[in-house]
């Protein structure tokens, strides 16, 4: 049986990882054009929609994709049920915290918090799974946890939109890469758990003569039905990257996200941008420039030495 870390280990399995990737963390970047078309919703009820139209979704994408006896029997196993309830608690918060983040104009700091998330998924591929770094990887890590620090520092007080957003997210991505569960399976078991929730509040609501549904306009119906897939497809692409990368390669790819998210804040949405955070991000930005510099020489080193 092929364990996560044979198919880290293999360049085709790599390769597919980081295109799907690529392609989670891209649309992270560009997410908040979308939720903003929603800031008329409450964050919570906007939340307890994501979770039943994400669910309605991935069950689709599950049945769609034959893997409805990899459900099953996700289904059967005890310790991926119990890890997906805590995998879905986790989704939950991170999703309810970067609904607020983008409703009340704090873009930047969830761009932040998606920048401190791989310092996290290092630090826990470290600590769990004994990802080793190479001396150039340690220093972008230190760069990039030095532009964290000097922010909090100049802010004068934690922030707490950010490093919610981080710990939720790094947490979840390491246990979404050692549980024996496939992405598609794995992601509408979570959202089983969670959805519940969130069509009973919007029922409560619905019984008060209150909420969007049934109230607001055809186009809000549109976009708060849209919020299943707009969920369910990049959470695929990432857990079907975190499976087959190592969290540290995880961790820095998902650079592009917050990257997207910055230039948002402040090219589109004009959110003010101060000098403590032009040191903080540049300190960042360098840090991953470092790294990927040592990433790109090694790939030439190892296919200068490979024998194919």
């Amino acid at each position: 049986m092929r364990t996560p870390e044979d198919a880290r280990d293999s360049p085709r399995e790599a390769a597919w990882g980081v295109a799907y990737g690529i392609a989670a963390y891209s649309s992270w970047g560009v997410v908040p054009v979308f939720w903003k078309q929603l800031r008329h919703v409450g964050a919570v009820e906007l939340l307890a929609h994501r979770t039943v139209w994400s669910l309605l979704s991935f069950v689709a994408l599950t049945l769609a994709a034959g893997q409805g006896r990899a459900l099953g029997a996700a289904l059967r196993d005890r310790r991926v049920v119990a890890a997906m309830a805590v995998t879905g608690a986790l989704v939950s918060a991170n999703w309810v915290l970067f609904i607020y983040a983008v409703a009340v104009g704090r873009v930047l700091d969830a761009s932040l918090g998606y920048f401190i998330n791989p310092l996290l998924s290092v630090l826990l591929g470290m600590l769990f799974l004994r990802e080793r770094l190479r001396p150039a990887q340690w220093l972008a890590l230190g760069l990039a946890a030095s532009g964290v620090v000097y922010l909090a520092v100049r802010a004068g007080s934690i922030p707490w939109i950010a490093l919610g957003l981080a710990s939720t997210f790094a947490v979840y991505g390491l246990l979404r890469k050692v549980v024996a569960v496939g992405s598609l399976p794995g992601s509408t078991l979570e959202t089983s758990f969670i959805a519940p929730l969130g069509a009973a509040y919007l029922a409560a609501l619905h019984a008060e003569g209150a909420g969007a549904a049934g109230h607001a306009d055809l186009r809000t119906h549109v976009l708060l039905a849209a919020t299943g897939i707009i969920t369910a497809l990049p959470l695929v692409w990432f857990t079907n990257a975190a499976r087959r990368l190592s969290l540290t390669t995880v961790g820095f790819l998902q650079y592009l996200a917050p990257s997207g998210q910055f230039l948002l804040a402040v090219l589109v949405y004009g959110e003010p941008f101060t000098a403590a955070q032009a040191v903080s991000f540049a300190f960042i930005w360098t840090g991953l420039a470092v790294f990927s510099a040592d990433a790109v020489l090694r790939a030439r080193r190892t296919g200068r030495t490979s024998p194919s």
